[in-house]
């Protein structure tokens, strides 16, 4: 089992494995609106171009989603918002929603997924419902991305097994041969390379070819990482985490993600038709920390230096 790094920050100007450069080539990361709010200008602190998903939390006025939205296009990002299912009440619903994000804010990309409520608000319940509407390929969007789970999720089968996600997963292959849009499954994060490399070679064993953005949890304290990943139902490689945590003496030092990172990174670099194309960041720790960490390892610089 691969040991994550928790050593201290890396002093400035450590050299870059080319390969790690390589495999943050184009990384995305996660927003909230009120986390947006805090920083001043994201030119400053993210590569011209990065997509910027936008999580929809319940709760969130969509006016506020939009405005979040058009900022980032704006800055000349490529804004990806959240359509969770369940808190969507109709058709009409989300035929404004996508109006409304694309007449304001251009929006031509979009995550779907179930969202994290036990019961619909309305006639939604999962991301296929809102695919099969056809409104996103009526509405030209060019990207359309849906979760992934590498440790399985045990809200869609409470059993353990992995019978109903994957039963959902080549559904949604078959829907990707028929959509214009590029699919792309974006996963939850966990903490250990081998059981993602063993997932991510199963899909394409059983016929999945939709590429994959593996999920990969920012720059945190321990404390903070441990709460998150049991929030958000990690499975297995949570843990990694519970037995660093278990040594005090290094319960204060900072999660980093450059172990497994690494891993996949090389894994890639030694299997080029690896079927993960691109790295997610959920920014646990802060947007400014993970981009910052993101830099120091060799991914691009921010929009506002590389001019």
């Amino acid at each position: 089992m691969a040991l994550l790094n928790f050593s201290r920050k890396a002093q400035a100007g450590k050299p870059v494995n080319p390969v790690v450069s390589d495999f943050l080539r184009d990384f995305s990361i996660e927003v909230m609106p009120r986390t947006a709010a805090k920083v001043d200008r994201f030119q400053d602190i993210l590569p011209a171009e990065t997509r910027v998903y936008i999580a929809h939390i319940d709760g969130t006025p969509i006016e506020d989603m939009v405005a979040t939205a058009k900022r980032l296009s704006e800055e000349g990002f490529d804004v990806m918002p959240h359509f969770p299912a369940r808190i969507i009440e109709n058709k009409a619903t989300l035929e404004n929603w996508i109006s409304m994000y694309q007449g304001e804010a251009g929006v031509k990309q979009a995550l779907l997924l179930a969202g994290g409520l036990n019961a619909p608000k309305g006639d939604f319940d999962s991301s296929m419902q809102l695919l099969e509407t056809g409104l996103f390929d009526k509405a030209g969007f060019s990207r359309l991305h849906v979760a992934g789970h590498p440790e399985g999720n045990k809200d869609i089968d409470p059993d353990g097994s992995t019978k109903n996600v994957d039963e959902a997963l080549s559904w949604k292959q078959e829907f990707s041969k028929r959509t214009d849009a590029k699919m792309a499954l974006a996963t939850q994060f966990c903490f250990e390379a081998k059981p993602i490399i063993e997932w991510a070679d199963g899909l394409k064993a059983s016929g999945i070819d939709i590429p994959v953005h593996i999920g990969i949890a920012g720059p945190a304290k321990l404390q903070t990482m441990i709460k998150f990943a049991i929030a958000c139902g990690v499975g297995p490689s949570l843990k990694v985490l519970q037995k660093r945590a278990m040594d005090v003496t290094k319960l204060m030092l900072p999660y980093e993600p450059t172990e497994v990172v690494t891993e996949l990174a090389e894994h890639k670099a030694a299997n080029p038709d690896f079927n993960i194309e691109s790295v997610h960041f959920f920014p646990l720790g802060g947007i400014k920390t993970n981009a910052q960490w993101a830099q120091d390892n060799g991914a691009q610089a921010p929009a506002s230096h590389s001019s």
